[in-house]
């Protein structure tokens, strides 16, 4: 194979299950008529932006995403990329790839590295010291390699799903329970400070698997998803290393970091209007496609040219279509890449 482009979608389908199976705490789940909205307004977003690589998030069943890819005519060209038995019974990061990309077998990483830990004892006198005891994903990172060329390296792809923004919920735990009165005052400062602690650590343990899989090495690594936060964030710092885009006739690189494709958009882009997500009329940037530097234009490692990215934001500014239309309460993001090597 000998392809001249390759192309990215990630895509959080806002929680594609079958009728009637509960998710979180609703015990009912979807209505039919719901899920066949669902089904039918996700098979057009998939032609929309149709690409040779979906990364999937908020995947609660096979089925009903086997249907929409089938109403999107992509079931003879693609292999769906989803735990085996997947039915309904969690949340999970999937993926759909072009039958003659996919090489070797998916994975799906819970565990953080052996390598993780936040623990300091303090910088000084003055800095207390601190622990952060988790090892785990709240959604698993799916790996996977596609290799759209048979003469050059295959491109890993690590599709994953962040802890959001909304506040943790404490009220269950003991601590909580024992001292009600004194920290309900604080419940939401609480909650969100939780959350953002563990997409932190998240942000670490990926970076530590893109620096595992990158350094001193030539492989392409691309990271999509709902990284549920914006461009720059202390989240997307750890996880792209921030490298420097460089002056446009420099010549250079970072050989583990990430680069953002929306960067790469607004630098050659008179306005940038990127945005994948409306909360209380904020309008944010929470799904995000990163890319190493065979993808940067500037990288004397260059394998890929960057061509465009895309947004499909429009049913953001209308929230009924989510129950009228079944749509995400995410914009899609795609980004094209072609076979242009630095030498």
């Amino acid at each position: 194979m000998l392809s001249r482009t390759i192309s990215f979608t990630s895509f959080n389908l806002y929680n594609l299950n079958e009728p009637n199976l509960p998710m979180y705490g609703n015990q009912s789940g979807w209505t039919p008529e719901m899920v066949e909205r669902k089904v039918i307004w996700s098979a057009a977003m998939l032609q929309r932006a149709k690409a040779d690589v979906f990364g999937f998030q908020e995947l609660w069943h096979i089925d009903t995403l086997a249907r929409a890819m089938d109403q999107a005519g992509l079931v003879e060209d693609y292999l769906m990329i989803v735990p085996k038995g997947h039915s309904g019974q969690g949340i999970v990061c999937a993926g759909a790839v072009r039958r003659d990309m996919l090489e070797g077998d998916p994975e799906w990483i819970a565990d953080f590295p052996s390598a993780f830990r936040l623990q300091s004892k303090g910088e000084d006198r003055q800095t207390a010291a601190m622990f952060v005891e988790i090892s785990t994903f709240s959604r698993p990172v799916l790996h996977f390699r596609v290799k759209p060329r048979r003469n050059q390296p295959g491109i890993h792809v690590y599709v994953c799903h962040f802890k959001s923004k909304g506040p943790t919920r404490v009220t269950a735990d003991a601590w909580y329970r024992k001292q009600p009165d004194l920290y309900k005052p604080h419940l939401g400062a609480i909650g969100a400070a939780l959350s953002t602690i563990r997409r932190t650590a998240e942000a670490l343990a990926l970076r530590m698997i893109v620096t595992e899989a990158t350094k001193n090495t030539n492989t392409p690594v691309i990271v999509l998803g709902d990284l549920n936060d914006g461009q720059e964030s202390n989240t997307l710092d750890i996880l792209t290393e921030q490298p420097r885009f460089l002056q446009p006739l420099s010549v250079g690189g970072r050989d583990t970091s990430l680069y953002s494709a929306q960067s790469l958009q607004q630098l050659r882009s008179l306005r940038d209007v990127y945005y994948t997500y409306i909360h209380q009329d904020i309008h944010g940037s929470l799904d995000h496609i990163l890319v190493s530097e065979e993808f940067y234009d500037n990288s004397d490692q260059r394998i890929w040219k960057f061509d465009r990215l895309d947004i499909f934001n429009d049913h953001l500014n209308d929230e009924s279509l989510r129950k009228v239309e079944g749509a995400s309460d995410h914009g899609l993001v795609r980004a094209q890449f072609s076979f242009r090597p630095a030498r």
